[in-house]
């Protein structure tokens, strides 16, 4: 402990630090939630009961059904008769493109096409959301060098 030359009891270092540390993070803090960032937070939708029908992939499916499950206040059902919405995916389509090599020859860079055309009904037959279509594009890039969960 040492004395500071304007206060008469001591003062601890750590403690300093920590009012510094507290400071900055209170001040990243408050610019961060000055520019309107916040946790995303669960979504409330007029639908109770999910069912998700059409074709989708494994992977489309398991995403559409842990968003729905876990970001609404709606769950997921295998019945059309138990559900309040249907959405049907109506087609999906996953493209791989090359977009750069390396002097060498090989891959250094992806982009990946996701395109999935989607329709959604209530339990009445009337349309919710006509025909849609997500098209994602996003480019990645690729080296040899990156270990892999498949190759451990």
């Amino acid at each position: 402990m040492w004395l500071h030359k304007n206060m008469s009891t001591p003062h601890q270092p750590n403690r300093r630090l920590l009012l510094q540390r507290s400071l900055i993070g209170l001040l990243a803090v408050s610019g961060v939630s000055a520019c309107g960032f916040r946790l995303r937070g669960s979504v409330t939708i007029p639908y109770k009961a999910v069912l998700i029908s059409g074709r989708p992939s494994p992977q489309l499916r398991y995403d559409l059904e842990r968003i729905i499950s876990t970001g609404t206040n709606a769950k997921v059902v295998t019945a059309g008769k138990d559900a309040d919405l249907i959405l049907d995916i109506v087609s999906e389509d996953s493209t791989r493109q090359i977009l750069t090599y390396t002097s060498t020859g090989q891959i250094s860079a992806y982009r990946l096409n996701n395109r999935v055309v989607f329709r959604a009904f209530d339990n009445t037959g009337a349309e919710v959301i006509p025909e849609s279509e997500i098209y994602v594009i996003r480019d990645l890039d690729f080296t040899t060098a990156t270990v892999l969960a498949s190759d451990i």
